[in-house]
């Protein structure tokens, strides 16, 4: 588990490195034949590296189910608070365009100006010079202040905020779970909060051919938590009656929930491809098939990744290990 440094009460205990030259990531992947530079970058290796260990760690397990929630975590969650406490005291304001609430940008300046803050009051003082690189991937973890959208970019931003936090050993190896069920769902909540307040666009989208309009890794995430479900079948994710009773301990369940209080009409016409993954017979199945198609149309994607940002703790220097 290359970064998670820490692993507290076992012989591979590693400090982090002492003297790390943090820095202010920036953008890499300027032209399309840069995307092979990202695929063999030490950034891609322990981003997906990242995903994947989430992925085993809330594999069977319930959103209600016990785990343990350190400091940082409760910190972190408080951090995600504050932004929904933003959200309130920055209303839309009235304009002629449906989507695309100008508020956002009020709302955006003020993260792009407390980030830092922010992100200070989640890591201890000795990692203090690491706020400034690692508040980038919050910053851009929100949408575009500019376009007014978000997409699987942002996401991607804030799965990699997550990722350089456990790289600097903020957060640990038994933080698995709490990284995704508490810190990351409430991600969700927030985002979605966003995405029906302003009316956000959503960013490089590709319409009903998309999995989502917003997000994937819940998708990815929320099956693995269904994997070996004694009834829940993915089959029956399309059921209303399913989806009511069993979303609060299921990611996957309450994406779908939120499609379907976001859209109308019949869901194999809106969420073409989700209702194909409702044929397919096995979670595990659904989970294999979503990796593949969160690095094929997302992670391969340069409108995508054209956005992503390279420092010290996700270089885009190829792999070492």
């Amino acid at each position: 588990l290359p970064f998670f440094l820490h692993l507290p009460g076992t012989s591979e205990e590693v400090a982090p490195p002492v003297q790390q030259c943090f820095v202010v990531p920036k953008k890499e992947i300027n032209v399309v034949s840069d995307m092979a530079k990202w695929k063999r970058s030490q950034a891609y290796a322990d981003y997906m590296g990242f995903i994947l260990t989430l992925n085993e760690g809330v594999r069977g397990k319930k959103l209600t189910c016990e785990y343990k929630v350190s400091e940082p975590i409760e910190k972190l969650v408080a951090l995600l608070n504050t932004l929904d406490r933003w959200i309130d005291e920055t209303p839309p304001v009235d304009q002629p365009s449906r989507f695309g609430n100008k508020a956002f940008r009020t709302w955006y300046a003020k993260l792009d100006q407390e980030a830092e803050k922010l992100v200070s009051a989640v890591i201890p003082k000795h990692l203090a010079d690491a706020a400034p690189e690692v508040a980038v991937y919050l910053k851009e973890s929100v949408g575009n202040s500019t376009r007014i959208d978000y997409g699987t970019g942002h996401e991607a931003a804030f799965a990699a905020f997550l990722c350089c936090l456990c790289k600097i050993g903020v957060l640990r190896v038994d933080d698995q779970m709490a990284i995704v069920f508490k810190v990351f769902n409430r991600y969700l909540e927030v985002m979605r909060k966003l995405q029906k307040t302003y009316r956000m666009e959503p960013a490089g989208s590709q319409g009903v051919w998309g999995l989502d309009d917003f997000q994937f890794l819940p998708f990815i995430w929320g099956s693995s938590q269904l994997i070996d479900h004694p009834s829940l079948e993915p089959r029956h994710f399309v059921d209303e009656k399913v989806v009511n009773e069993n979303h609060k301990d299921f990611m996957f369940l309450e994406c779908i929930l939120f499609i379907t209080e976001m859209k109308t009409g019949p869901f194999a016409e809106h969420s073409n491809q989700l209702w194909n993954i409702s044929a397919v017979p096995s979670w595990s199945k659904v989970n294999q098939g979503l990796i593949r198609m969160y690095k094929a149309e997302c992670l391969e994607k340069f409108p995508v990744i054209q956005h992503f940002k390279f420092g010290s703790l996700l270089p885009i220097q190829p792999v070492t290990s």
